[in-house]
């Protein structure tokens, strides 16, 4: 069972009623026990009520079902528990502003059924910590105008790793450099797709983590395989051959997305996640293997949340209301890291980052992480027939 809030303002939005939170702890034996089956949803609320309260979600039927706390004439949603098994009971804590509200069930391999409309008057007015449900439908658009920007993005991978594989036959250290760079930072800005992308992400952008014999493991392979013997003077011929794979890896990798596609399951939590393991990664130094470029590595990412946000943007704008702060600290962000890149176009190491520089970025890219959380919740698609 998976119970959460659908938007974390709703935590704030507690003054303005409706649904604050709900957790999976034990309710008590007087609070009303709400039916859940495939043919009866949301008897047993006969006392409604504003302000706080539990309600016990029984599931007497014989499969899994989620359950969602709806304004029954928009869909919004207040509120969900996913997972509820059969002869399962889980609480739902609620804090309930002037409405009319009704539970939604979803079991398994069955319609939706709404219970009967319940209105709660005598408590705050309701302004709308609650979220309009994004289905499958909604995510159509989104989704092909994201796989065609990926599509473009890795036709650029690709002519990117053609260089530098022939910069590096070219015996040329400081051009294939560049080179690296330049086609690091565009796998990077892909970052929303990864999972559709499969074993290319590792064998294209690898690290040494879980490799017993670390930088020297023949699993090593892909960008950061090249960035060390770049950056610790191997041999450039030897590396023609490392330069070869990343190319071929690319090349296969946009042959293999063409008939593939990104879940919209993923799309939203992308948002998030890009900048979460830009925290986690980038701005820890742990995936630098000499070239000091962690900082254009965070601003590429940032570039990839960019390009989620602009596709899920239309579906957002009427959703979250912290949408227009998510862009403030994106633009905040940015101009922090900007800040890194150096006028002869090379980038300040992470490690030469003054101390108070780097707790600012740290900062700014935490705050943004939190900001691009609700994302996932919100552009979750949702069944609602």
């Amino acid at each position: 069972m998976r119970s959460r809030w659908i938007v974390a303002v709703v935590v704030v939005a507690a003054a303005a009623g409706a649904v604050v939170a709900f957790w999976p702890d034990s309710a008590s034996a007087v609070d009303p026990e709400i039916a859940v089956s495939r043919s009866a949803c949301g008897t047993g609320w006969s006392d409604p009520k504003p302000g706080p309260q539990t309600f016990r979600l029984h599931n007497t039927g014989s499969v899994t079902a989620e359950v969602d706390l709806i304004d029954p004439a928009t869909d919004v949603i207040y509120g969900e528990v996913e997972g509820l098994g059969p002869a399962t009971t889980r609480p739902l804590q609620v804090n309930l502003g002037n409405g009319s509200y009704a539970f939604r069930c979803l079991p398994e391999d069955a319609s939706a059924i709404v219970g009967p409309a319940v209105q709660v008057s005598g408590g705050a007015e309701r302004t709308g910590p609650g979220v309009a449900p994004v289905t499958h439908n909604d995510l159509l658009g989104p989704l092909k105008a994201y796989q065609q920007h990926v599509t473009t993005g890795l036709g650029e991978l690709v002519a990117n790793t053609g260089a530098l594989k022939n910069a590096v036959h070219g015996g040329d250290r400081a051009a294939s450099e560049a080179a690296w760079l330049t086609a690091h930072l565009t796998y990077e800005r892909l970052g929303a797709a990864y999972d559709a992308f499969g074993d290319s992400d590792g064998a294209l952008n690898g690290t040494t983590d879980g490799l017993p014999n670390g930088t020297s493991d023949p699993g090593f392979t892909g960008f950061h395989r090249l960035e060390q013997g770049l950056w610790h003077n191997e041999d450039l011929a030897a590396l023609g051959a490392v330069a070869d794979q990343l190319d071929t890896d690319a090349r296969a990798l946009q042959t293999s997305f063409a008939k593939s596609q990104v879940d919209g399951n993923d799309l939203g939590l992308r948002a998030h996640e890009i900048m979460e393991n830009t925290l986690q990664f980038e701005l820890t130094g742990r995936t630098d293997y000499g070239s000091g470029t962690n900082l254009a590595t965070a601003r590429a990412n940032l570039d990839g949340t960019r390009a989620v946000l602009d596709v899920l943007r239309p579906l957002l704008a009427p959703r979250y209301p912290d949408l227009s702060k998510v862009d403030s600290w994106l633009t905040r962000t940015q101009t922090t890291l900007d800040a890194a890149h150096r006028p002869d176009g090379t980038w300040t190491p992470l490690a030469q980052l003054p101390q108070k520089e780097r707790q600012k970025l740290n900062a700014d890219v935490s705050e943004l992480t939190e900001l691009l959380a609700p994302i996932a919740a919100i552009a979750e698609p949702r069944r609602v027939s």
